[in-house]
């Protein structure tokens, strides 16, 4: 099989070598359909436990990204989640310069960014926080500074947030091909535009990052993957990343890679 790209961190089945054998389905497959996938060697990895090595030789072509068709989804970056805003979220902060490198060079290469962003207010707010917010908790609230996004992932100072065009559902644009979209639950693509607008610029590639992984951009890679688009996880440009969350991932052919690979392989504008 020929190397496709060479964006490619884990094909779906290649978790198994976590495991130390492959799956069931795995096994059945290859009686049926040739050899068997090879398990790769487990390796550590800097976030934490054990994950498999990047960049397989063998990629399958419905997987594999497509960096000149690829757009950048930044999930949940606001000031009121970053170190000393009103809903801290842990190591956001921490991989806030990664992920504005990541911006950059998206912005470099003249692909789409979308910062996918949480606005509460009223009674259209996810059941574990309708509590919460109407109780007056000062998170994300539109308008505020707390729900602004985070100052280095700003295209410009000037560029702030329009609660009135968000809320209604639009795509508020904030720079050349770079807009904030307003998501009313976990998924980027639940209730949104999301998925019409990446058609109409022919994305056919999402890449993951932002704030809080094993809530909405777990979320977000799922419903990218229902769409049919391929995924890729920035994994470090993402907080609350573990390895379990990309075997997981990997499960249903989302791919990972760090950011510093995602760049060198994005087209020249």
């Amino acid at each position: 099989m020929r190397r496709r790209h060479g964006w490619v961190h884990w094909v779906i089945w290649i978790t198994c070598g976590i495991m130390g054998s492959a799956p069931a389905e795995v096994k059945q497959l290859s009686d049926n359909n040739g050899p068997a996938v090879r398990p790769a060697t487990v390796v550590p990895w800097t976030g934490g436990g054990a994950v498999l090595p990047g960049w397989p030789v063998d990629v399958d072509p419905h997987l594999s990204p497509e960096p000149d068709r690829a757009a950048l989804l930044v999930i949940d970056t606001q000031v009121d989640f970053l170190d000393g805003g009103s809903s801290t979220i842990a190591g956001t902060s921490a991989v806030l310069p990664t992920l504005a490198r990541l911006v950059r060079g998206f912005r470099a290469a003249a692909r789409p960014v979308v910062h996918v962003v949480r606005l509460y207010e009223g009674a259209d707010v996810d059941l574990p926080r309708r509590t919460l917010i109407a109780s007056g908790a000062p998170v994300v609230r539109p308008g505020s500074p707390g729900s602004e996004l985070a100052p280095d992932l700003r295209p410009a100072p000037g560029a702030l947030l329009s609660p009135r065009e968000l809320l209604a559902g639009q795509l508020q644009p904030l720079g050349d091909r770079e807009w904030a979209m307003w998501k009313p639950r976990w998924g980027a693509f639940h209730r949104t535009p999301l998925d019409a607008h990446l058609r109409s610029l022919g994305v056919s590639t999402v890449v993951v990052a932002g704030c809080n992984y094993p809530n909405c951009p777990r979320a977000t890679v799922y419903g990218a993957s229902e769409h049919d688009y391929r995924t890729l996880i920035a994994r470090d440009a993402v907080s609350g990343v573990a390895p379990l969350h990309l075997e997981e991932a990997a499960r249903m052919g989302v791919l990972h890679a760090a950011t510093a690979d995602i760049l060198a392989r994005l087209p020249a504008s």
